[in-house]
């Protein structure tokens, strides 16, 4: 696989942390954190190829076959549980009349091991095709954790501009955007057969 190839499925595979990426940041207050969430997601796009490689092709059925429902239901609960605290804190402002700062949502390890765990499962995958086709696994793993690193940075950071445009409607959109993907990624790979 040439280096462009690579870096195309390293895009590729960067596109559903870049869109997770962006709806955490919607409810950012610190720059910082978007750094900690692009770090997350590289490092779990660089490690599942690895894991895949290294599993070889003896377990790629077990892994394509359910890598869609994991991914539905791990940003399936985390936005709709986004999505009900937001309608909850929408009714709580129309009743109290007056927009109050809204307190920050902690980035908790659990939360963003979870999202990027659900984002990456495809990367797996991938790795069992590097295997197949005899690539450098490190370097490759390199590529694609990077990409997706500095992909996912620019999704958290442009979140977090437009999350303080949106005010206390930001969760809600965030909530919908991770729904909208869990739904698409089962949705593709039930009717089309894509990772």
């Amino acid at each position: 696989m040439s280096f462009i190839e690579l870096f195309l499925v390293a895009v590729g595979l960067s596109m559903d942390a870049f869109a997770v990426a962006l709806s955490d940041g919607l409810t950012l207050k610190r720059r910082r954190n978007a750094v900690v969430i692009a770090l997350f997601f590289g490092l779990f796009q660089a490690g599942m190829p690895m894991i895949g490689y290294f599993l070889g092709t003896g377990f790629s059925h077990l892994i394509s076959a359910y890598d869609h429902f994991a991914a539905l239901a791990v940003l399936g609960f985390i936005g709709g549980k986004m999505i009900v605290e937001s309608i909850s804190e929408l009714k709580c402002s129309q009743k109290n009349r007056q927009e109050e700062p809204r307190p920050q949502k902690a980035l908790t390890l659990p939360l963003l091991i979870a999202q990027s765990a659900a984002t990456s499962i495809d990367a797996l995958v991938v790795g069992v095709t590097l295997s197949a086709m005899g690539g450098n696994i490190f370097s490759s793993a390199a590529v694609i954790g990077v990409t997706t690193f500095l992909i996912s940075l620019a999704g958290a950071l442009w979140g977090k501009r437009f999350g303080t445009l949106l005010g206390t409607k930001a969760e809600l959109v965030g909530g919908i955007v991770l729904l909208a993907i869990g739904v698409k990624t089962c949705v593709e790979h039930i009717f089309f057969g894509c990772g």
